[in-house]
């Protein structure tokens, strides 16, 4: 077996969504040595993010279809490749590591695993995440923080991102499930991630989620609002994911809270004021920030650090006075989201600057 073969699956997946940078210490080829053998690796660098079926994989390394499907199928079941059924038909293709690997393989990481990958996320990737969070995941809004008179988009509203999917999917939290391991998770609600279509239907194949309504979705959402969890789908406006996070767990959270200013790296059409007469200081609202964007300030009253507020609205729904609301940016800072997952991609593949002729690369993996 070809002694570069983790390299040659790194150097492929650095190519895909949010990438996967090498390191001076070679801890990202520890990573995959965990997760693939030499074997697997060498059948996930051939494939590429098009989805194909088993009979195209087979003609192409010139193989027998039968043993080319079983393995394609095995990587499937393991969380190490994308699959999806139509039919009787099956189609396979790689995966990025975020949203991918990681997440496809919850039940599989062991401790040593998941503490590779949180050495790797600190010394590397977090680095990538609050650089491209706007280009990944969104901030929207709780409904309920904003204010009747102000129309708020279809793609901001988490209820009718919702009722506009035909199969809606529940699992747990990755982050929070990786963080259990080592007796360090919030303690907040786990199963509160929901995935869409064809995403949803992985999920739901290899054992790692359930399907709900509308009615449940909703309630879960509700809790997870209630739980102080940030409500954050996928960049594009018909997202394939949508997560509710919080600032222990939460990669993208915890990357971008590292930064002065994490309004400018999350893709956000709101903003939280404060009412400095209505307010009486029961400091509530700090509390329930994510982002310390939050102070009291010397007359004992909140105010709101525009450079930090994500437009979340968890300290609106909760504050007693009704002393907090959300409002939207002005116009010219109004940003639209992608119109579906293969653009999200696109401009995420432009901002990392990522160059290729190889259409593949940026394609949206099937979801």
């Amino acid at each position: 077996m070809e002694k570069n073969i983790f390299r040659r699956l790194q150097e492929q997946l650095d190519q895909y969504s949010l990438g996967f940078p090498a390191t001076n210490s070679g801890i990202e080829l520890d990573i995959l040595r965990e997760m693939f053998t030499e074997k697997e690796a060498a059948m996930f660098t051939v494939l590429t993010a098009e989805l194909e079926t088993p009979e195209a994989v087979a003609a192409r390394l010139d193989r027998p279809i039968d043993g080319v499907a079983a393995e394609l199928e095995d990587m499937a079941l393991k969380g190490l490749l994308f699959r999806r059924r139509h039919g009787q038909t099956a189609e396979y293709s790689a995966i990025p590591f975020i949203h991918g690997l990681v997440e496809f393989q919850i039940e599989r990481l062991d401790k040593k695993t998941v503490k590779l990958i949180g050495l790797y996320i600190k010394k590397k990737f977090k680095d990538v995440m609050s650089r491209n969070t706007k280009s990944f995941m969104r901030t929207i809004p709780i409904r309920h923080s904003i204010d009747v008179t102000h129309h708020v988009a279809a793609y901001d509203d988490a209820c009718e991102i919702l009722k506009k999917e035909k199969l809606i999917v529940i699992t747990d939290c990755a982050c929070r499930r990786q963080k259990a391991l080592f007796g360090k998770d919030c303690g907040k609600p786990k199963e509160v991630c929901f995935m869409f279509g064809p995403m949803g239907q992985y999920y739901i194949d290899n054992g790692l989620g359930r399907r709900i309504d509308l009615d449940e979705a909703h309630g879960i959402l509700a809790k997870a609002h209630k739980a102080g969890l940030v409500t954050q789908p996928a960049s594009a406006q018909k997202p394939f994911t949508m997560c509710n996070c919080c600032g222990d767990c939460c990669g993208f959270l915890h990357a971008i809270n590292q930064h002065p200013k994490p309004a400018e790296l999350v893709f956000s059409n709101y903003t939280a004021v404060v009412d400095q007469e209505a307010c009486f200081g029961c400091e509530t609202c700090v509390e329930r920030c994510e982002m310390g964007a939050v102070k009291m300030n010397g007359d004992g009253l909140s105010e709101i650090d525009p450079d930090r507020c994500i437009g979340c609205g968890l300290c609106v729904t909760t504050c007693p006075e009704e002393a907090v609301r959300l409002v939207p940016k002005p116009e010219a800072k109004h940003q639209t989201p992608p119109a579906d997952t293969a653009e999200q991609m696109i401009r995420l593949a432009e901002k990392r600057g990522v160059e290729s002729n190889d259409s593949s690369r940026i394609v949206s993996f099937g979801f």
